[in-house]
């Protein structure tokens, strides 16, 4: 069974215990030996640095005339938990994790928090075992093919809009509501964002902060259309 996942990811494992240790979470490491040393987090913790470390140097190296800010906020969407969880799946690595009984129940093997994480256990298992070679070879088969150059999951398109009009002098913004509608459990709310007083993007979203994001974005594609 695990042979399928060392085929999935494409590499064999000099010492498979690595791997084991990967993909157990710490509700099956408390139960089985009351011991949650055993169990996959301090493989995360190592696994998040060495992730972190790579996509920020292929960043770097891709995007010569990108700023730091907007690097930063392109990191963040390649190693958030959707991202993760998504590569995850892709591998069908839920299927080989060990679960406690209470998590096994609560569907943790299709939970996104616990695929994120066992996917950076892997990453730092792989690195233990390989080297950074094999880390890296990881990392770039399955996270660094999919860069979000334009629309980004995580995107802060406010802190984007604010420090693009910031390039000039005397640029005001200015978010308003101006359309609220649905039942409060279902809330539909559109936003219009201005810049000097003149309307530069309208948009739409389950919570004001949402559609403030979305109008932000339509004013980048729109006033700064080779930055979206």
């Amino acid at each position: 069974m695990i042979k399928d996942l060392e085929a999935a990811i494409g590499y064999r494992f000099g010492n498979i215990t690595l791997l084991q240790n990967a993909l157990t979470h710490s509700s099956y490491a408390n139960e089985r030996w009351h011991n949650s040393l055993m169990s996959n987090e301090r493989l995360e913790f190592l696994g998040d640095s060495i992730l972190g470390m790579c996509v920020a140097e292929f960043l770097y190296r891709t995007f010569p005339d990108r700023p730091e800010g907007e690097l930063t906020r392109m990191r963040a969407d390649m190693v958030c938990e959707k991202t993760l969880a998504a590569v995850a799946n892709r591998i069908d690595l839920g299927k080989h994790l060990l679960l406690g009984n209470g998590e096994e129940q609560g569907g943790g093997r299709s939970r996104n928090s616990i695929l994120a994480d066992a996917v950076e256990s892997v990453i730092a298992a792989s690195f233990l075992d390989g080297g950074m070679e094999a880390a890296k070879q990881f990392i770039q088969k399955f996270i660094l093919v999919e860069v979000p150059v334009t629309r980004m999951h995580n995107a802060d398109y406010k802190t984007a809009l604010q420090e693009l009009v910031q390039q000039k002098k005397n640029q005001v913004l200015s978010y308003t509501l101006v359309g609220e509608s649905g039942p409060d459990h279902d809330k539909h709310f559109e936003v219009e964002v201005k810049l000097n007083g003149k309307v530069v993007g309208l948009g739409s979203g389950s919570s004001k902060k949402r559609a403030e994001q979305d109008a932000a974005r339509v004013a980048i594609e729109k006033l700064f259309p080779e930055k979206a």
